[in-house]
């Protein structure tokens, strides 16, 4: 072993090892307990980040972790390869998007194995091969069959800048969730998937995601938008026809004063054949995004015609409103302006009717007409429901309106159909197609895959009207349908595939996905909770439906990292647009806590600092891994980004804090180092009978071990087990060696630390560990087991504070009283000092860890 640390020696030689003896590539053993650890997959954009790094090396912990325990780890890599980006380069940089792609891979690909990730790299999927997507063009058509998917004129979220549809989930604030850009709402024709339908499924399910972080769960309980409420059916005056109004506060009916309904609803169609000016009104509003509407808040029109109030018969008109649908997801509500904000609203600004019905729960009166009401309480100015409560009210009105057979039990959803087309070349051609007579059928099986055409230039969508696209199915003449999907679906059962990526059979191989799935681990950006993981949850049930997985949810663990933040500068150019200057060109001036109070250009120019934000290439504050694991290596920014922050929270990228790790590591090299110079055969030391400072030293070993196996399994508290692991070896350089036990007990440490540290820094780990077993890789050895003897020690180290501030420690028996620990905490030398004069007011004793003397 060299003297010297030299990552770039080491770790290109690990990696042979690796790929030659194909470490972590694994098939399903009945007789091992499975884990599925499972990274999200990147989108192939040529350069790795390090967001991206901080992910896979979270993932790579758990999964060598795991490894340890015995189990038998499933860790795979793949690539979520069409999509917009590669369209938009291909056509940037005048060459196809097959190409693009492919090269971004194999460039991504060499950067992963660079980092020393545990992949099966034989289950490596890529998404835009057509062994992969047919799979997926087959089951889109089962849903069709099904009738699970639909094709009909939509109102669309369209992007104008990247020409083309986005889901609902893809607009951002009323903005391309990718270009930033302001969508517009069109009608065009598109290719949607019954998601709604499996709305209540995916709302009540998140109960059983026990370990799935609760912010995670919120948001996608807040994204379906699940509102139980009741839809009254009222006879309009003067006309045979009825309306359905949705309502979800029952006790408040006798407040109810007039109907909204949407520019969408049937009525409102109807009246603008007729009326001029609600025609005019459906074509200024029908069409608005939220944003727009957020914008002009409250336009309506009064459609003259009313309903009937089902219990005081008294009429209420009826109104159009252009916000209707986007709150509520519902076109027709009973609008109740005295208890409900936007109905208050709307109401104050046509003058329309408020009747608060609700009494103030703090002055028990009457509720005077100056803001609406929303809380329960107790009803007045509602007749023959005066003084109920909310409770018995609801139960009383309901019965009543139940006998009248106009009421039932309705639940909203937010979430709506997912709209699968896009208006693209790069992506997976939806399998259907137009006869000559109109009907749409499915491509038949034996037809499938359908391949995108092949082309010389890059493109940005697929022509209706060429070669490819005329085909004969059944000998009749038929135009394919030249949308491509969406590429979330391709996002959103690539774990299961990765269970059997060589499966020809099938979508999925039944005894693979058994024995595999669920996942068991899976980590991503909380960037995902309501788009990516909403579809894959969705996708799981649908698979589930069609017997191709026999359980409801696909993960049962998620961890959502946090992002990387860096420091940025820029500079005020012309036209007022910043100039954002990369950090290594930048002079910083910091006063002496190490914070930023003065930055300049190359030139002297002075700068305006940011602060630290989140790493993205148009800020030009990223930090390039590559340039990290050459200066440094790939061991220390893994530690680095395992250590630097819990994995839930951002992480502050300081190349000052990576130069640290690195030191940590030389320092750890070279105590191994010097240990081999001495080292022996320990086998028959007898570690019974020590002094005491070997006892302490053997104690704080497994302390340690028991700490870091808990942080690291249970808790996912990578950087305080870190933290652990310097302590100990911070103790070991201290530690004297002086006899054979000191030997012993100095090679039980390293070759713990070297085992907990695997996970992190398997380079450094796999390389020093042949010095301490020739015979055994440590990619087979066990997690080490503490000794639960060893740590029954029979004394304490107490704490001794004055006025709650440290000053001292003491080490006690367990076997004394109280009183004698209290005497001889004050009988020290440097607590006398403090107590000197002194008269103790107060004295707070904590069992085994604290004594606070209250002395001002």
């Amino acid at each position: 072993m060299e003297k010297e640390y030299l990552p770039e020696k080491i770790e290109f030689y690990v990696q042979e090892f690796w790929k030659k003896n194909k470490t972590f590539q694994v098939n399903e053993d009945s007789k091992k307990e499975k884990y599925y650890c499972l990274p999200m997959l990147p989108y192939p954009s040529g350069k790795l980040h390090i967001g991206h790094v901080r992910n896979y090396t979270i993932s790579d912990v758990i999964a060598r972790h795991q490894r340890m325990l015995g189990k038998n780890v499933l860790q795979p890599m793949g690539w979520d390869a069409f999509g917009l980006p590669a369209e938009e380069a291909a056509i940037k940089n005048n060459t196809v998007p097959v190409s693009w792609t492919n090269e971004n891979i194999k460039h991504m690909k060499k950067q992963l194995q660079s980092l020393g990730f545990s992949y099966d790299w034989s289950r490596e999927i890529t998404t835009c091969k057509p062994e992969y997507y047919r799979w997926e063009q087959w089951f889109f058509t089962k849903l069709y069959e099904k009738k699970l998917v639909y094709r009909k004129n939509s109102l669309v979220n369209w992007c104008s800048y990247d020409k083309t549809v986005l889901a609902n989930e893809q607009v951002i604030d009323g903005s391309c969730w990718r270009c930033q850009n302001k969508i517009k709402i069109k009608k065009i024709p598109q290719w949607f998937i019954k998601i709604r339908k499996y709305a209540e499924s995916l709302y009540q399910d998140l109960k059983k995601l026990t370990h799935w972080p609760e912010n995670v769960k919120n948001m996608q309980r807040n994204w379906i938008g699940r509102t139980k409420g009741y839809e009254i059916t009222l006879n309009i005056v003067n006309n045979d026809q009825q309306l359905k109004v949705f309502t979800n506060r029952l006790d408040l009916i006798m407040g109810a004063t007039f109907i909204v309904i949407s520019p969408c609803h049937k009525l409102s169609i109807n009246l603008s054949k007729k009326n001029i000016l609600i025609k005019n009104f459906i074509k200024k509003y029908k069409y608005f995004s939220q944003e727009e509407i957020e914008q002009v808040k409250y336009q309506g029109i009064n459609t003259n015609m009313f309903t009937i109030h089902p219990i005081t018969e008294k009429k209420m008109p009826i109104w159009i409103a252009n916000f209707t649908l986007q709150k509520y997801r519902t076109k027709s509500i009973l609008s109740i302006p005295g208890h409900n904000e936007n109905d208050w609203n709307f109401a104050i600004k046509y003058n329309l009717k408020i009747k608060h019905v609700v009494m103030n729960s703090e002055t028990k009166e009457y509720t005077p007409y100056t803001s609406f009401i929303d809380k329960k309480g107790i009803l007045f100015n509602s007749k023959q429901f005066d003084g109920l409560n909310f409770k018995d009210s609801t139960e009383k009105i309901q019965k009543i309106l139940f006998e009248k057979k106009i009421l039932k039990p309705k639940i909203n959803y937010k979430l709506q159909d997912w709209c699968v087309s896009r208006q693209r070349y790069w992506g997976t051609p939806i399998p259907m197609a137009k006869l000559k007579n109109g009907k749409i059928i499915p491509i038949p099986e034996d037809n499938l895959p359908v391949c995108l055409p092949d082309i010389n230039t890059s493109n940005k969508r697929i022509d209706a009207d060429s070669k490819w696209a005329q085909i004969f199915i059944n000998g009749q003449a038929a135009v394919r349908e030249t949308d491509t999907f969406d590429t979330f679906i391709e996002s959103s059962w690539y774990y299961a595939r990765y269970t059997c990526p060589n499966f020809n059979k099938g979508m999925i191989d039944p005894t693979a996905s058994k024995y595999w799935l669920p996942v068991d681990q899976y980590v991503g950006g909380i960037e995902h909770a309501t788009m990516h993981l909403m579809y894959f949850r969705f996708y799981h049930k649908l698979l589930r439906d069609f017997k191709l997985v026999d359980f409801d949810e696909p993960v049962k663990n998620l961890l959502c990292q946090g992002m990387v933040l860096s420091e940025a500068f820029y500079e005020i150019g012309q036209n007022s647009q910043r100039n954002w200057i990369h950090s290594s060109n930048v002079l910083k001036k910091r006063d002496l806590k190490g914070k930023i109070v003065k930055s300049y250009n190359a030139q002297g120019k002075e700068l305006i600092y940011a602060g630290m934000i989140k790493m993205s290439k148009s800020k030009n504050n990223g930090i390039e891994p590559e340039l990290i694991i050459k200066r440094y290596g790939a061991d220390t920014i893994r530690l680095f980004i395992m250590f630097a922050a819990p994995v839930e929270s951002s992480l502050e990228w300081k190349e000052s804090s990576v130069k640290g790790i690195y030191r940590f590591l030389k320092k750890l090299w070279i105590l191994i180092f010097n240990y081999l110079q001495i080292s022996k055969t320990h086998k028959n030391i007898n570690l019974t009978y020590l002094n005491h400072q070997q006892t302490e030293l053997r104690y704080q070993l497994h302390k340690t071990i028991k700490k870091v196996s808990d942080d690291i399994s249970r808790r996912k508290s990578f950087n305080t087990a870190i933290s652990a692991i310097m302590e100990l070896v911070n103790q070991l350089i201290k530690a004297p060696i002086k006899e054979e036990k000191d030997k012993s007990i100095l090679r039980e440490s390293l070759i713990s630390v070297i085992k907990m540290l695997y996970p992190f820094t398997p380079h450094f780990c796999f390389f020093v560990w042949k010095y301490f077993n020739k015979n055994v890789s440590i990619d087979n050895e066990k997690w080490p087991v503490y000794d639960k003897k060893i740590l029954l020690k029979k004394y304490n180290i107490i704490i001794i504070q004055i006025d709650g501030k440290k000053r001292s420690t003491i080490k006690i028996s367990n076997n004394l009283k109280k009183e004698k620990i209290l005497l001889d905490a004050q009988k020290q030398n440097i607590i006398q000092k403090y107590l000197s004069n002194k008269k103790i007011k107060k004295t707070i004793y904590i069992p085994n860890k604290i004594i606070n003397f209250v002395i001002s």
